[in-house]
């Protein structure tokens, strides 16, 4: 199974991705996090990417595709895929890599909803900073308010999860990326799901869609049941 997750800041992608992952056995590419790796460990690709950081630029998407590249070789059951691809060329650029190595995109599932609520639902998630792993005291809360269910440590709320700062997001989402839901579409690989749903609801329906677009094997769903 090889399927992106597509949706604006605070939709969900990160923890369905997490039970995507859990359930099948996939691979989990976040491309945020696959560039700070890069940077942390000094790779020739990193020390490239951060060249154009300093200088203020993007990061350009050839330089982004060669990072997925080296994850890809990873993924040999299967990946989901959150935060890339962000615009039409980039999710061509991907479709080619994939194509090259003979297993093609499954489904690119795309999460919905409310702008307003989507603001509320944001401004209400709260991170660890020592792992990254997120809540939402609205959706998804710790059991113990401000303190992470793992570690036991203090949850944080990040400057780009205020509300001014999310705002502009979703103005920079719906101009660069909701042309990617029309690209899916047209080649028949657009699964959408209600964001807002119950969180075993959102999952299920997610399933239910790629099995739909794709030829994802029956082995592969009785393996699931059996987890």
């Amino acid at each position: 199974m090889r399927v992106v997750f597509l949706g604006p800041p605070g939709a969900g992608k990160g923890t369905q991705a997490r039970l995507l992952q859990a359930r099948f056995g996939l691979e989990q590419i976040s491309t945020g996090d696959i560039l700070r790796q890069h940077l942390s460990r000094g790779t020739p690709l990193g020390k490239e990417a951060e060249g154009y950081m300093q200088r203020g630029q993007l990061v350009p998407d050839a330089l982004v595709i060669d990072m997925i590249a080296h994850e890809l070789e990873r993924a040999t059951d299967g990946f989901v895929m959150d935060g890339f691809p962000r615009t039409v060329a980039q999710a061509e650029a991907l479709d080619r890599l994939l194509m090259s190595s003979g297993a093609p995109l499954d489904a690119a599932v795309v999460f919905s909803g409310d702008r307003a609520a989507l603001l509320a639902r944001l401004a209400s998630r709260w991170t660890n900073p020592r792992t990254g792993r997120t809540y939402n005291a609205l959706t998804n809360p710790p059991k113990v308010a401000g303190i992470d269910d793992e570690d036991g440590g203090e949850l944080i709320q990040r400057e780009d999860d205020r509300v001014e700062t999310v705002a502009k997001r979703l103005d920079v989402y719906d101009l660069q990326t909701r042309p990617l839901i029309e690209y899916y579409r047209k080649v028949g690989k657009l699964v959408e799901v209600d964001a807002f749903a119950s969180l075993n609801s959102v999952a299920d329906r997610i399933v239910a869609g790629i099995r739909r677009s794709t030829s994802f094997g029956t082995g592969a769903a009785h393996a699931a049941k059996g987890n």
